[in-house]
C-alpha cells in the first residue's frame, strides 16, 4: 500500500501530539539505594539517591555501619599499643597511621627520633602510599567496565607488601613504629630489593596510563563529570589528591614537614586544575610515580646510625596536649592526643581523610547521571574504617 502525502503528515502531527502530551505528565521520584554492601561503595556505606528519571536531585551518604570507636579504644590502651589500634583505620595505608600519633607523642615527651629512622619512616610512609594508591588505580577500571588494570594493581602491590614484611613482620599492619625510634633496623640486601621493586611500580604507572589514560571509554565516563572547583573543595574541607585534583598546590609534606626526611630529597607536588574524575584519577597517578622518586633519593642516602632513640622502658606521656597531621595517601590525618601524665592517651581525638573527603558527595552527585555516581565515588577514593573510625 503506498502511503500519502498527507498520510505521512497526519502520522507526523500524531506523533507529536503525544510528545507534547508525555512532556506534560509529571513522573513520580524514585528513591535508590547503593548499599550498605554493594561494590560501588567499597565497604559498607549506604548511599541513598533521590532520582528523577535517571537524574540525581539529591544524593546523601549515611555512614556508621561499621562504627568501631577508635578515639574511644585509646582511652584504655597504652601508647605502644594504640600503634595496633591505628594500623587498621586506613587499613590500605597502614604504617602511614602510626606516623602522626607517634610524632604527637614525641612532641609531649621531646623526643625528637635519630636521623636514620626519620629517613626508614619516611621509606615506609610512602611505600604505605604506593601500596594504598595502587588499588585506586586498578580498581577506578573495574567501577567502569575495565576489569584488566586490577589485577596489575593487586600483583604489583604484592612487591610492595613484600619489603615491607621482609622487615615488620606484617603485610597489612606492620605496628614497625615506635615512641623515639622503629622497632628494628633494615636487614641486609633490602635496600637493593626495594629499589628494584621502584622500577616496578614505575612501569605499574606506565601500564596504567596506556590502559586507561586516554581510552575513549575511561575519558568519556571521567572527564567533565563530578567536577569540584578550588572554592568548594577548600569549603568542604577536601584533603590530599581530591584537594590538589582541584587546583589548590596544598601538600602537607612540602607545606608542614614534621619530622620526616621529605624536605632531605627533590620531588615534586602534582595539580591538575579541571577538578573532576579524571583529575583525580591522574593526580594519584602521577603522586605514585613520585612516591617512587622519593624513595629512590631516600634509599641512596639513609644516614648510619641508631635506629632508636634513649627512652623509659615503661612510656609515660607527660602531662600535655598536642596535635600533629600529615599527608596521608588519602589526605590530611592528625591526633589530637590529651595526657594526664599516664601510660595511655586521657583522649584522641582522630581526623581521617575520608571522612573530610565524602562530605562533597551531596554537592557534587547533584544533577548527574545514575552511573556517574558510581564514578565520582569511585574517584572521591575512601576506606571506609577511615569514616566510621
Amino acid at each position: 500500500m503506498t502511503v500519502t502525502e498527507s498520510q505521512k503528515l497526519a502520522y507526523v502531527a500524531g506523533q507529536a501530539a503525544e510528545a507534547r502530551v508525555n512532556l506534560e505528565i509529571e513522573t513520580e521520584g524514585m528513591t535508590l539505594n547503593l548499599g550498605p554492601q554493594h561494590p560501588a561503595t567499597h565497604g559498607t556505606l549506604r548511599i541513598v539517591a533521590k532520582l528523577d528519571g535517571e537524574q540525581v536531585v539529591a544524593c546523601e551518604p549515611i555512614m556508621g555501619y561499621m562504627h568501631r570507636g577508635y578515639e574511644k579504644l585509646t582511652e584504655v590502651r597504652t601508647y605502644p599499643q594504640v600503634t595496633t589500634l591505628v594500623n587498621r583505620i586506613d587499613w590500605l595505608g597502614h604504617f602511614a597511621n602510626e606516623v602522626p600519633f607517634i610524632l604527637a607523642a614525641e612532641t609531649l615527651m621531646d623526643i625528637e627520633a635519630p636521623p636514620r629512622a626519620q629517613w626508614i619512616r619516611t621509606i615506609f610512609f610512602e611505600m604505605a602510599r604506593i601500596a594504598n594508591i595502587t588499588l585506586f588505580l586498578g580498581d577506578m577500571g573495574v567501577q567502569l567496565g575495565a576489569l584488566t588494570p586490577v589485577f596489575y594493581a593487586f600483583r604489583d602491590r604484592e612487591y610492595v607488601l613484600n619489603q615491607m614484611e621482609a622487615v615488620t613482620g606484617g603485610r597489612f599492619h606492620p605496628n614497625f613504629d615506635r615512641i623515639g625510634g622503629l622497632r628494628d633496623d633494615l636487614p641486609k640486601g633490602w635496600i637493593a630489593d626495594t629499589k628494584a621493586v621502584m622500577d616496578k611500580v614505575r612501569n605499574f604507572c606506565d601500564v596504567m596510563e596506556d590502559l586507561l589514560v586516554g581510552n575513549e571509554i575511561f575519558d568519556s565516563r571521567t572527564r567533565g563529570i563530578g567536577v569540584i572547583p578550588a572554592e568548594v573543595a577548600l569549603g568542604f574541607g577536601l584533603t590530599g589528591a581530591n584537594l590538589r585534583a582541584s587546583g589548590v598546590d596544598w601538600d602537607l609534606r612540602r607545606d608542614q614537614p614534621v619530622g620526616l626526611a621529605w624536605n632531605e630529597v627533590d620531588w615534586k607536588v602534582w595539580t591538575h586544575p579541571d577538578g573532576d574524575s579524571f583529575a583525580r584519577y591522574w593526580v594519584r597517578l602521577q603522586e605514585t610515580r613520585e612516591a617512587a622518586h622519593i624513595i629512590d633519593q631516600l634509599l641512596d642516602n639513609i644516614p648510619a646510625g641508631p635506629v632508636m632513640a634513649k627512652v623509659p622502658r615503661i612510656i609515660k606521656v607527660p602531662e600535655g596536649e598536642a596535635w600533629v597531621s600529615t599527608e596521608n595517601p588519602l589526605g590530611e590525618m592528625g591526633y589530637y592526643i590529651v595526657s594526664k601524665g599516664d601510660l595511655g592517651p586521657f583522649r584522641c581525638k582522630i581526623k581521617s581523610a575520608s571522612f573530610n573527603n565524602i562530605s562533597v558527595v551531596p554537592w557534587v552527585t547533584r544533577g548527574v547521571y545514575v552511573p556517574d555516581v558510581i564514578t565520582i565515588l569511585a574517584s572521591l577514593y575512601f576506606i571506609l574504617g577511615d569514616i566510621d573510625r
